[in-house]
């Protein structure tokens, strides 16, 4: 069935396309890659996306997207709210007239979805959760275990016909957005360094105390300014990194930026520092230099993409065990803050060596081409 596909969409281009991603941030961000596929397959088709509302300032003035297709489904879980919004959502996908529906989610809800748009061809991931591939016509094949998130969405621009589709990322950072960050940060020493300290499973959260060693050695050692970043959920987090740093000075922006505004202050910035989370991909898809910390996650499957981006892991035995909680933590006293020094020192070193590099993502410099996944920081010895 999908060997045909492309040949399929070649003799009849769709006129209506819509792709499914409604969340959560850092998938919305590995998915942005096959807007510029879609447009270079289809040129005169009309491109839609559905996603979240609190994402849709990352698609609102993409040059490759027609229509922004947000919703608020009303909080996490099944809920009368979510159900009517749902509802609503599925029946304007059944007016919308699409030809081509490309499901990226894979859950139950965003097959419904593709379900509801009643296009000819739904394209999907075969190996989609909680029944999505129902709803589809297509299955591309892209082991979820073997294969990076942004190569997972490449592989389905293929299946779509792109002989040579490519991970270039688009961040519609206005130059008030811009202006903003410059003007925030202007007192912040360089070599300026981010903290993103949040994430929502407890065991990708690195502790506040390790962040602010490195900051405190950053500080210390290169003369490093330091921003906190992050949501309002993350406030408590910023107020345990400030006690740690001590009499470091520390510009908390912690619950105060929009999306588009955290990614001008990580472009700002001399480098990222974060858990595996939303953030960490936003950054690394403006263009900002980056290191990921992994604690219970692969960097193979989700580490920030780009030729700016370097991660450290965790080398315990349990890693990575993609556990949402756990009572022993031993990643967090394994990868310590001895673990990933090396890497933030010489990344920051280089940052001062160089002149500030242009940078990417808005809309006057065009999209952000990402050639690769981040380099892993080298294991210590005795570890496997």
């Amino acid at each position: 069935m999908i060997e045909n596909l492309a040949d399929r969409l070649r003799q009849h281009p769709p006129r209506r396309i819509c792709v499914i991603k409604p969340s959560s941030l850092g998938d919305v961000v590995h998915a942005l890659p096959i807007l510029p596929s879609l447009r270079k397959l289809f040129p005169g088709s009309h491109l839609a996306w559905v996603v979240n509302q609190g994402f849709r300032s990352l698609l609102d003035g993409h040059p490759d997207l027609d229509e922004v297709i947000a919703y608020d489904r009303g909080g996490s879980g099944v809920s009368r709210r979510s159900i009517a919004a749902t509802a609503r959502l599925c029946g304007r996908l059944r007016d919308g007239r699409f030809d081509l529906a490309i499901d990226l989610q894979g859950l139950l809800r965003s097959g419904l979805m593709t379900a509801a748009t009643r296009a000819g061809i739904r394209v999907g991931l075969a190996d989609g959760r909680e029944g999505s591939t129902w709803f589809d016509t297509d299955l591309v094949t892209s082991p979820r275990a073997e294969t990076h998130a942004v190569d997972r969405v490449l592989r389905v621009a293929t299946a779509l016909g792109d002989a040579d589709p490519r991970p270039d990322f688009f961040v519609p950072i206005r130059e008030d957005e811009r202006r903003w960050a410059r003007e925030v940060l202007a007192r912040v020493e360089r070599p300026r360094l981010a903290l993103n300290l949040g994430a929502r499973w407890l065991t990708k959260r690195w502790p506040p105390a390790h962040f602010a060693e490195i900051g405190r050695r950053a500080a210390r050692e290169l003369g490093a300014g330091l921003i906190a970043v992050g949501s309002p959920e993350d406030r408590d987090l910023a107020r345990s990194l400030r006690e740690g740093l001590g009499n470091v000075p520390l510009l908390d922006l912690t619950g105060r930026t929009t999306l588009r505004q955290l990614a001008a202050v990580a472009q700002e910035s001399d480098l990222f520092l974060s858990n595996d989370t939303g953030p960490l991909h936003l950054a690394s898809a403006a263009g900002a230099n980056v290191v990921g910390i992994y604690t219970c996650t692969d960097p193979r499957r989700t580490g920030p993409y780009g030729p700016n981006a370097s991660v450290v892991r965790s080398c315990v035995w349990c890693a990575p065990s993609f556990r949402k909680s756990c009572d022993r933590l031993e990643c967090f006293q394994e990868l310590g803050p001895g673990r990933v020094w090396p890497t933030v020192l010489e990344r920051l070193e280089r940052a001062a060596g160089s002149p500030r590099r242009s940078h990417a993502g808005d809309a006057s410099a065009g999209p952000h081409f990402s050639p690769r996944p981040a380099r892993a920081a080298a294991d210590p010895p005795g570890r496997l």
